[in-house]
């Protein structure tokens, strides 16, 4: 957890100045306002950003996850903390109405832990290389201020993690034949603000797939996330 803190902390030190530079040079730059107008390509500059151009973002921010297993060795029913990072890319679908896909590429620390009778615990850190794909309506409050909801869904492949069992002293993969398979996906819904270039949302990702190996049993990722960050 504290390695995370500070992975995030340096991460965001070295964001800030380069949103403030990337804000000053964005082609929607509007140094009359020192703000940024993405209607201004079209002309039209009450317009806000539903005026069917692409932008580009960068997110960090804390994740909260669960496993819900069948299976009480794989069960993490109680929340673990994780970090979550990535880019993303916003394509118009309309000229006229503010619908945006919205697909990205973010590292993701999801998992789960739980206390076992003899009152040890057992985590389980699942890091994974996830896709995400949603539609968003940005919805232009004033000229500055957004309101984003968004629905969709992500795929997502293991990249990494150890379960550990704090009572027997015993680490190994979570991604063994034993544990959890490296496949994820499902459904992620969420909603988020903007204030000129910065960004803040709040997203939940709803587990589809069994990520364990048995036929019988299911296991599934749960994860709440909070994502700060650029579009530019």
């Amino acid at each position: 957890m504290k390695r995370m803190l500070l992975t995030a902390l340096a991460a965001a030190a070295m964001l800030l100045p380069a949103s403030a530079q990337c804000y000053r040079n964005s082609r929607y730059y509007d140094s009359t306002t020192d703000r940024l107008d993405y209607g201004q390509r079209y002309g039209r500059h009450d317009s806000g950003l539903g005026t069917g151009n692409m932008y580009y973002g960068i997110r960090i921010g804390p994740s909260f996850s669960f496993v819900n297993s069948d299976d009480s060795r794989l069960d993490g029913g109680d929340w673990q903390t994780g970090l979550n990072i990535g880019a993303l890319v916003g394509l118009p679908l309309s000229r006229t109405v503010p619908v945006y896909l919205e697909a990205g590429v973010f590292y993701n620390e999801k998992g789960g832990r739980k206390k076992l009778p003899s009152g040890k615990k057992m985590t389980y850190d699942l890091n994974y290389i996830q896709l995400p794909i949603v539609l968003k309506y940005i919805y232009n409050v004033d000229s500055r201020f957004t309101i984003q909801p968004f629905f969709g869904g992500y795929l997502a492949c293991g990249v990494g993690g150890k379960m550990k069992n704090y009572e027997d002293r015993e680490a190994f993969s979570s991604f063994s034949d034993d544990a959890f398979q490296r496949f994820d996906g499902g459904l992620r819904v969420g909603c988020g603000v903007g204030f000129d270039l910065f960004y803040f949302d709040i997203s939940y990702d709803i587990g589809l797939s069994n990520i364990c190996h048995d036929e019988f049993d299911t296991s599934h990722n749960g994860s709440l996330a909070l994502n700060f960050g650029v579009n530019f």
